[in-house]
């Protein structure tokens, strides 16, 4: 069965994999893929269904749901920081173009920036469209989901400082459109997603424990999200 791309607004679409998403961004010159998802789904194929250009992919982290798709391509740009856990633990294939935050790439007639959220993953990112005033992709920033925080390579410090700087430049976003959970998101989600990060390392969250990809953790709801945390 055919996939076909769904319109977010103009030149911008989104492909559901299994609860993952994928965005493409067409510019004059090039079309920008964010992230590949988990299921190895012909990327080229449903990215040139929306825009027949020049491919470039770009991956907001290197966690599997997200990178599934990567042995399509030769090359990819993503946050060093990433490094360890592509090559490491997921075994990824391709050349790593770097990445850092405040990196423009340009479409043709359309630029959009990287902006580094780290915690998640030490390289998180995701892409502020100053034009539509919107952030695409990633995981710190969702709503009514599940963010994962469980893990050597997670850090809740760290996500709380990467929010907080983020914030910083809140007039320049009005919504996000994150990789999981609810598609479009208000701003106004992330002081809430710090508040509730800073409860849970103030030892004010009580959570749930449970048992995610065989490992035991704990739940905190944090009421627009739930955050999986170390067990101890």
């Amino acid at each position: 069965m055919q996939i076909q791309p769904m319109k977010l607004y103009e030149n911008t679409w989104v492909v559901d994999d299994n609860g993952v998403r994928i965005f493409i961004l067409a510019g004059k010159e090039k079309a920008l893929i964010i992230d590949t998802g988990m299921s190895g789904l012909p990327v080229r194929d449903i990215a040139r269904q929306a825009a027949d250009l020049p491919l470039m992919l770009l991956n907001t982290h290197a966690d599997g749901d997200h990178t599934g798709g990567n042995d399509a391509f030769d090359e990819f740009y993503m946050h060093p920081s990433e490094a360890i856990v592509y090559h490491k633990i997921q075994k990824g294939k391709g050349r790593m173009l770097p990445v850092f935050d405040g990196d423009l790439i340009d479409l043709g007639g359309r630029t959009v920036e990287v902006v580094h959220v780290p915690g998640h993953t030490p390289g998180s990112i995701t892409v502020l469209d100053k034009e539509e005033r919107c952030l695409i992709g990633g995981d710190p920033i969702q709503e009514d989901g599940d963010i994962y925080m469980f893990g050597l390579h997670r850090d809740m410090e760290a996500y709380i400082a990467g929010l907080e700087r983020l914030w910083q430049r809140e007039k320049e976003f009005d919504f996000i459109y994150p990789s999981h959970a609810e598609l479009k998101v208000s701003k106004s989600v992330i002081p809430k997603l710090i508040s509730g990060a800073k409860d849970i390392l103030a030892g004010k969250c009580s959570g749930t424990e449970k048992e995610v990809h065989g490992m035991k953790i704990l739940s905190v709801d944090i009421g627009v999200d739930r955050f999986l945390c170390d067990l101890n």
